[in-house]
Formats: C-alpha cells, sequence, structure tokens
C-alpha cells in the first residue's frame, strides 16, 4: 500500500512564497516596486533576498544578488538626490533614480518569470 499522504516518485513540491526560488525573487521584485506606494516593503524585500541568497543556487542568486545591489545602490542614489535637491539637479537624480530602480526590477521579473539569470548582477547598469 501507499501513503496517501506522500507525493509521487519524481514529483517535485513546488516552491513557495517564502522558500528560495522563482516565487520568491518574483516576492522581492514586487515588494521593491510596492515600495513607491508602501516604504516598508523595500525592506521587507531585501531582507527575503539577504535571508535566500546562496540557498537555492543556480540562476536564482544571480537575482538575489541583483537586488541585494538594486537596493543599496538606489538608496546610495536616493541619498544623493535628497543632497542635491537644493539645487535642481537632485529632483532631476531623483526621478532618475525611480526609472533605474523600476527598470532593474522589470527586467529582473521578466528574467525569473522566464527562469534565466541576469547576466551581469554585479552591474551598476541596467
Amino acid at each position: 500500500m501507499t501513503d496517501p499522504i506522500s507525493p509521487l516518485p519524481g514529483s517535485e513540491r513546488p516552491d513557495g512564497w517564502l522558500e528560495p526560488g522563482k516565487l520568491n525573487v518574483q516576492l522581492v521584485y514586487a515588494l521593491y516596486l510596492l515600495g513607491f506606494v508602501i516604504g516598508i516593503s523595500t525592506i521587507i524585500g531585501v531582507i527575503f533576498a539577504y535571508l535566500n541568497r546562496g540557498k537555492a543556487g543556480g540562476w536564482v542568486d544571480t537575482h538575489y544578488t541583483w537586488a541585494i545591489r538594486t537596493f543599496w545602490i538606489g538608496l546610495l542614489y536616493g541619498v544623493i538626490s535628497i543632497l542635491l535637491t537644493i539645487a535642481v539637479i537632485g529632483v532631476l537624480l531623483g526621478i532618475a533614480t525611480v526609472v533605474w530602480v523600476v527598470v532593474r526590477c522589470i527586467i529582473g521579473l521578466q528574467k525569473a518569470s522566464a527562469g534565466q539569470p541576469i547576466d551581469k548582477p554585479l552591474s551598476w547598469w541596467i
């Protein structure tokens, strides 16, 4: 007799939202984008990225590295933008920072959905 609760041989349990993997990477990017409305969600996203980096391996780890760098570089650009708001250049740099973060999140979401790695996860550019 077989146990009705045990999974069938060869079938994998799908990864959950909080476990390292495709769904968690997509959640991190979604939290980053939601951060423009609810600021704390970005912090939650980077915590998920730090907790799960190195656990999934393969293409997923490139996404965690990309997401963590997106957070820190975006924060750096944001602070510089705030410091330069006395000059008009700070407002323009702030808009450019928002666009940069959104584009990186969209690229990450597209590649994660396709199961592809980020080509240059350590890059400062898009």
